[in-house]
């Protein structure tokens, strides 16, 4: 008998015939699935292989400006999971309905928010400030500035029919002085400040603290505006009692929430005291009162109220303004939870302050941090404690604790970092000290380990850690360390951690270690990296000049790169470029003197003239053009451009003390035509002596300016140490003297010889007075004949006798 089927079963479509799939297919049981992960880990290394490859093949033509070079194709970005991208539409945007998600072609002027049709309309009429807020931030729109109009209008129109006095702000009159009241010795400390990247914006940062970064009564203000937000304004345009109605309501919803705040009656009462305790204009005695108010009501609760952003700065200030007595107290009540603070975005500024303020707990704070340094420095909050902490407040002992991380966590088994005074030493010596017990295999295992976390590092430059000190101090160990090993090993060591921060470098070059491990990097470095080197570090030419530590980099790579060409187009252009702005500071001028005077005693200490030649052993192992040689090309090649900007500006920047100096080396050092210069120097001091306008003295009034004619009268630097000048073969100090009696004149160099000119004049005389075939020197012998010196005697004043025993010599 034929059985009958269900209507499920015939619907079924089960047993339907699938020719798509393969009848003979079997699971391969071995295979694993790869997670998103591995994906991207896999994909990012096929990408950086194909990059390498198409980089080594653009190298030899590759344009140190960014160009792209001639011939070659442009280069295409290599679709991947994390860079495919689809293209911006051309279709107009669509327009949704924000409470029915329907199409909404129209919107409400009021509240800025779309509906779909007149029912929509309706309701949204209904709605309150706050809910209206609420559906447009669910948009994406700023609420605020979409009801700006909307409240200001309600408000006034309030205001219009409440009251028609003026304001009482007309009334009050200019506003008291505040009394001088001695600063507090906190206050009056510069705070200390970590080196800035010169690949960062230039911003101002004042805020050294959170507590400083927001208003006495911040969290108050929030809640009064939300109280506002809360009710429902748009009455008060037609009952001209709802602005008070309105007031009540919203104390009151304001008292309920903060009773339903955990610690609400603590906080209230400790915000009384930090805001008496925090006022700029107390006495030391009226702050410290204050303090130990503030002190008694947060003793025992401090762990419960720091993560929040408003009693954080509390505790804050009590750190800042207390003694060691009550900082040392909180630091101790807050053990076991300083990492936590130092990841949070209030309490970070707490833990910092704690590191800065209390030596006895600083040990302890960072040993908490021990074991997740490198996961902190990556962290967006705890990066910059970590770097403060590093770069600021702690000892060489202290940082050894911070960088025990790198070494991976064999060397953290039987590395101690607290102990005798004989550990602690060799703590200090960083990985050094660590390597000296270490053979064999353990000591590769160190090595590999610092390199792993640090290309880790590297290849996460968004999260800023590459520009922090700890970092710089790291590599700069493995590269050090690399010197014990076989020449060839080395090589490669030293190659597979330049490829993985070649990006960065421009990012390392503010700090001490930093700069060493670019240098390090420049001298070692194949033609290529150097010139990869030079691209990363172009932009930012201007700034580095400007830092003690990244300036050290470019004089390095002057001194190093055999490719002058490239040095002068890449490097030395855009330092004369920036000269305008380079002369007026010490670092600038430094960078300038390079070009024409390098590593010369007058303008280097010692210490920096003993940094430079750190790399010298390796640059005479890897570059082969000779020293002299690539100096004076670099000489050339900043020459002209120095000499433009003095025949265009040598009398403004000569008034400058500084810009003197620079004015000086550059007219005795330069290669090239100085004639120019010599003109727009010379004509700076032909205007009558003395000066008629007391605000801008003469050239020559000015002791500076005075100095630098004389001594390029002299033909060179005077020597304190064989007590005679040192002629500098590139200035001719006789066409100087020869050109300063034409374009001066008698009037100006007499009326000099009688005021404070004495001595440039007696540079003049005897300058002239060594060549006897000059027909300037029998011009200047008839300007100061016998009365002429009987008056320069009468006058007295400095140089007087210097000036009459040169003019004997004419």
């Amino acid at each position: 008998m034929k059985t009958r089927k269900t209507l499920a079963e015939q619907l079924s479509y089960l047993h339907n015939p699938r020719p798509f799939k393969n009848p003979n297919y079997t699971k391969n049981v071995n295979r694993r699935t790869k997670n998103l992960k591995a994906v991207l880990t896999q994909e990012r290394e096929r990408e950086k292989n194909e990059r390498e490859r198409r980089r080594q093949e653009r190298e030899e033509n590759m344009d140190v400006d960014g160009k792209q070079a001639e011939g070659i194709p442009p280069e295409e970005d290599m679709p991947t999971y994390a860079s495919i991208e689809a293209p911006p539409s051309v279709l107009p945007q669509r327009r949704y309905c924000d409470i029915t998600g329907l199409e909404g072609p129209y919107t409400d002027p009021a509240t800025g928010l779309r509906y779909h049709d007149k029912s929509i309309y309706e309701l949204i009429k209904g709605l309150s400030t706050t809910a209206a807020k609420e559906y447009l931030s669910a948009r994406g729109v700023n609420p605020i500035v979409n009801l700006v109009f909307q409240l200001s209008t309600e408000m006034s129109a309030a205001t219009a029919k409440s009251t028609k006095k003026r304001s009482a702000a007309s009334q009050a009159g200019p506003k008291s002085k505040k009394p001088h009241v001695e600063k507090d010795k906190v206050s009056e400390t510069k705070t200390k400040k970590r080196s800035r990247p010169v690949t960062s914006a230039i911003k101002d940062e004042s805020a050294e603290s959170s507590e400083d970064e927001f208003p006495e009564d911040a969290e108050e203000q929030e809640e009064v505006e939300d109280a506002e937000d809360a009710m429902d304004v748009t009455d008060s345009a037609k009952n001209p009692n709802a602005a008070r109605e309105s007031h009540k309501a919203q104390k009151v919803l304001l008292e309920q929430r903060k009773a339903a705040k955990p610690h609400s009656a603590l906080l209230t009462e400790a915000k009384r005291a930090w805001t008496l305790a925090r006022q700029k204009n107390l006495s030391k005695e009226e702050r410290t009162k204050h303090i130990h108010a503030l002190m008694e009501i947060i003793r025992g609760k401090v762990k419960d109220i720091v993560f929040k952003h408003d009693a954080s700065r509390i505790v804050q200030t009590v750190v800042k303004y207390g003694g060691q007595k009550e900082r040392n107290e909180i630091a101790e009540e807050l053990k076991g939870k300083y990492r936590e603070l130092a990841q949070s975005k209030y309490s970070k500024f707490l833990i910092t302050k704690l590191i800065r303020f209390c030596p006895t707990y600083r040990a302890q704070i960072l040993r908490e941090f021990q074991g997740h340094v490198l996961r902190m420095l990556l962290h967006r909050e705890a990066s910059g404690v970590l770097a403060d902490a590093f770069e600021l407040y702690t000892n060489a002992y202290e940082r050894s604790l911070l960088l025990r991380d790198f070494y991976g966590k064999e060397a953290s088994l039987f590395t101690v970092t607290a102990g005798s005074d004989e550990e602690k030493e060799r703590s200090k010596k960083g990985l050094r000290g660590l390597m000296e017990g270490l053979e064999g295999d353990r000591r590769k295992r160190v090595l590999a380990a610092l390199k792993d976390n640090l290309v880790a590092i590297f290849n996460n430059p968004d999260k800023g850690a590459v520009a922090h000190a700890i970092v710089h101090r790291a590599t700069w160990e493995y590269l050090s360390s690399l010197n014990d090993l076989e020449e060839a090993e080395a090589e490669k060591l030293r190659r597979e951690i330049f490829e993985s921060c070649q990006e960065v470098v421009a990012e390392m070059v503010h700090t001490k270690d930093g700069s060493r491990v670019v240098r390090e990097f420049i001298a070692w470095g194949t033609a290529k990296d150097r010139k990869q080197i030079v691209k990363a570090i172009k932009p930012h030419v201007e700034r580095m000049c400007k830092d003690d530590e990244a300036q050290l980099v470019l004089f390095s790579a002057l001194d190093i790169i055999d490719d002058t060409k490239l040095t002068a187009k890449s490097l030395v252009s855009d330092i004369v470029a920036s000269a305008p702005s380079l002369y007026t500071s010490p670092q600038g001028r430094r960078s300038l003197f390079y070009l024409v005077a390098p590593r010369t005693r007058r303008h280097f200490t010692p210490a920096q003239i003993a940094t430079l030649a750190e790399t010298d052993p390796i640059r005479a192992k890897t570059s082969k053009k000779d020293d002299a040689l690539r100096a004076s090309e670099i000489l050339k090649a900043a020459s002209d451009g120095l000499l433009q900007w003095i025949a265009d500006n040598g009398a403004e920047i000569s008034r400058d003390t500084g810009g003197s100096l620079v004015v000086l080396e550059i007219m005795l050092e330069a290669d090239g035509d100085k004639s120019a210069a010599t003109d727009t120097l010379l004509k700076a001091i032909s205007s009558p002596y003395p000066s008629t306008d007391h605000a801008n003295p003469h050239p020559i009034s000015l002791p500076h300016v005075s100095r630098l004619y004389k001594t390029l009268l002299q033909g060179g630097h005077f020597s304190h140490s064989t007590r005679a000048v040192e002629k500098s073969s590139r200035w001719s100090a006789r066409d100087f003297a020869s050109r300063f009696v034409q374009l001066v004149g008698r009037d100006v160099t007499v009326a000099m010889a009688k005021g404070e000119g004495a001595f440039v004049v007696a540079a003049l005389c005897e300058q002239l007075a060594e060549h006897e075939g000059l027909e300037e020197r029998k011009t200047v012998k008839g300007w100061f004949g016998e009365k002429t010196r009987k008056e320069i005697q009468d006058v007295g004043g400095k140089g007087v006798n210097v000036l009459l025993e040169s003019l004997k010599k004419l």
